[in-house]
């Protein structure tokens, strides 16, 4: 925690030489996406207000549906920060010319799973016959990044498929109700009520076959991270003291689970498989040259690039940067 009140004085010291109403800026508040459904060890630092604290500012948490929707905030104005934004709503939205920065990885996790009604007969076995089906897909989420890739591995043709844009708690009733076949979900409720109902297309071996996964990012505006760079760095620190100091202990997954909205049995079950990287990891495998963040964020390019939308190849690095990771 030393080193984060060093980062405050920083930002106050370049403030105070930048100009007054530099100063007045970076003392007023910061304004944070987040999304319900998605346990991180950071709310321990989010509910006891330890984000504030070593900011020296109010900092505002707003849930969100969807990564979409955090995009969305951030180009109103309403938003600074998106914690755990999904990378594929991230490169669509640079795609499209939005002026905001990948900053750090929130976490890496299993891909999002899409649910099969149950009773179709259908599996990773016969998958084509979802040709002509209906399926749920919150678009341009991480969950329709999976979708595309599955159908990639198994060989069918999206083109015959109805797509429905439908946020995850949406597809999981739609799903339950016969109104979809085959719902793309991610969130802890919804995936647990999608799957009371479906089954996935793919194991979770056969996605580690086929390499397929997924992780989310810390992004934020560039005028945010042009005029506060104390106060990102500051944010960064914070949430990877609470990564560091996460034991999931049942006090730890309790508190977390109440900010989640979820059960602590839930919380346990989505949190298995999550991995945050620390700084120091993430600048030497994600942001360095060649970094795995500026692959995936190609790949993902490619696979959502659309006619008069960004070269990624040669445009995407300049957005993705570890510069304020410590």
């Amino acid at each position: 925690m030393r080193n984060l009140k060093k980062n405050v004085i920083s930002a106050g010291v370049a403030a105070v030489m930048m100009g007054g109403a530099t100063v007045a800026q970076a003392a007023d508040s910061v304004n944070v996406a987040f999304f319900l459904e998605w346990a991180t060890p950071n709310q321990i630092a989010k509910v006891d207000k330890t984000y504030d604290d070593a900011m020296g500012v109010d900092v505002k948490w707003t849930n969100f549906s969807t990564g979409v929707q955090m995009t969305e905030a951030m180009l109103a104005g309403d938003i600074d920060i998106a914690y755990s934004q999904g990378l594929a709503p991230f490169v669509t939205a640079i795609q499209q010319g939005a002026p905001i920065k990948m900053v750090s990885i929130a976490v890496i996790y299993e891909a999002n799973d899409c649910f099969v009604k149950n009773g179709l007969g259908i599996n990773s076995s016969n998958a084509s016959e979802l040709e002509g089906k209906t399926v749920a897909v919150p678009l341009n989420t991480m969950a329709d990044f999976a979708f595309r890739k599955y159908m990639q591995t198994l060989n069918v043709d999206i083109s015959t498929m109805k797509i429905v844009d439908q946020a995850p708690a949406d597809g999981a009733v739609s799903l339950a109700e016969g109104s979809v076949d085959m719902a793309c979900i991610f969130g802890g409720d919804s995936a647990k009520k999608a799957g009371e109902v479906g089954t996935p297309i793919m194991s979770s071996q056969q996605k580690r076959d086929a390499g397929i996964g997924s992780f989310d990012v810390v992004s934020v505006t560039e005028k945010f991270a042009t005029e506060n760079p104390g106060l990102l760095r500051t944010f960064l620190e914070v949430t990877h003291e609470a990564n560091a100091n996460w034991t999931a202990s049942d006090a730890q997954v309790s508190k977390v689970a109440a900010d989640a909205g979820m059960s602590v049995s839930t919380t346990k079950n989505q949190m298995a498989g999550f991995i945050f990287p620390t700084a120091a990891e993430q600048k030497e495998q994600f942001f360095g040259p060649n970094g795995v963040a500026v692959a995936a964020a190609e790949s993902l390019g490619l696979v959502f690039k659309k006619p008069g939308a960004w070269n990624v190849d040669q445009k995407i690095a300049k957005v993705i940067t570890g510069e304020y990771l410590n």
